[in-house]
């Protein structure tokens, strides 16, 4: 059994220049079960749904996700359908961008006549846009859910570069932050969702407080999930003092190379606007950088030519694109309450 310090204690945890990390009453009781590879206290005996039925859970959903999303865009299906698996399973759900603005959808993601490129065909059903749709839309019950999302850079702290004149105190001071913000987002949320499309390439990938919450689950073995291009933070998100990836020696999927726009990554700057700027092709080959980061002892798995692809491989739950958003949520809520919680799966 792993020690759990009490409250005001400090623990070794990958995180930037060692620093410790006090958790709550809440967090260590978390703690102590997710270390013992067993999911956290059972309140009652009750079963979870599905849109296709029950799930193999065995816990009573009393569950808190933080679900992180762009500011630049969002796939309307990546958002919508792991929380409606998340609002069946009786889970509560809270948003998070990096800046606590309301998040905008993607347009295309909520047209079914929309072609995707690289396949060739539709990707998004009537049904889906329509919610879509409804998710983007201020005034509707859906879409209030997403006006008042939680700021990620008011709640962590910004490290101080390392040129600061006071850099020892800066340091000091952004740890003492830091290790205050890690603990109230272990203590509040059982898992971490990322949400994918064009827009976490421009905000979230290389975003320094986005490791750090990352980084925050993992150190105390919470489940973390990503979809598409948002399984680009998990690539980057690093120990300072180590600097290697937390998905090296893991298996993971993501957006394959064969599903790579060649033209017309784009971005939003409003509801149903986009910025006045094609990229092309993204900026980078998401495949390539998570096979690199997952490294020879752990793997990379694209599964093109399968309809889904959704690789579970403890603590990480991620998912090739927009199809596999719905299985995404629901193998989440597998890991967290499954019987028994699932620790590997699709590889």
């Amino acid at each position: 059994m792993t020690h759990v310090p009490s409250s005001g204690q400090g623990f070794s945890r990958r995180a930037f220049m060692g620093s410790a990390l006090a958790t709550s009453g809440a967090a260590a009781a978390v703690l102590g079960a997710t270390a013992a590879g067993a999911a956290p206290a059972e309140v009652a005996a009750e079963s979870c749904r599905s849109a296709d039925g029950p799930l193999p859970v065995r816990f009573a959903c009393e569950r808190r996700i933080l679900v992180l999303i762009s500011e630049w865009g969002y796939w309307g299906e990546e958002l919508v359908a792991p929380v409606e698996e998340f609002d069946k399973a009786g889970y509560h759900v809270a948003f998070c961008t990096p800046t606590g603005k309301r998040p905008n959808g993607i347009a295309v993601s909520q047209d079914a006549a929309y072609v995707d490129p690289p396949l060739g065909r539709t990707v998004t059903t009537p049904e889906m846009a329509a919610k879509a749709a409804a998710w983007d839309d201020p005034s509707t019950p859906q879409g209030k859910r997403l006006d008042s999302p939680r700021n990620l850079a008011k709640w962590f702290p910004a490290r101080p570069y390392f040129a600061a004149p006071d850099f020892v105190r800066a340091l000091e001071a952004y740890n003492r932050a830091l290790d205050a913000a890690v603990a109230q987002a272990i203590g509040e949320y059982d898992a971490l969702l990322i949400v994918g499309g064009s827009g976490p390439i421009v905000d979230l990938v290389n975003n320094q407080r986005v490791h750090d919450l990352i980084l925050g689950f993992h150190g105390v073995d919470k489940p973390i999930a990503a979809e598409c291009y948002g399984v680009a933070c998990l690539a980057f998100a690093r120990d300072m003092l180590e600097r290697k990836s937390i998905i090296l020696g893991k298996n993971v999927t993501g957006h394959c190379l064969e599903y790579d726009y060649q033209d017309g990554t784009a971005f939003m700057k409003a509801r149903g606007q986009s910025y006045d700027f094609n990229m092309g092709p993204p900026p980078y080959p998401l495949e390539f950088i998570l096979r690199d980061a997952t490294g020879p002892k752990g793997g990379y798995h694209g599964n093109f030519g399968r309809e889904l692809s959704v690789i579970v491989d403890y603590p990480f739950i991620t998912g090739r694109s927009t199809p596999d958003s719905r299985l995404t949520g629901r193998k989440l809520i597998e890991v967290l309450d499954g019987t028994p919680p699932l620790r590997r799966w699709g590889w």
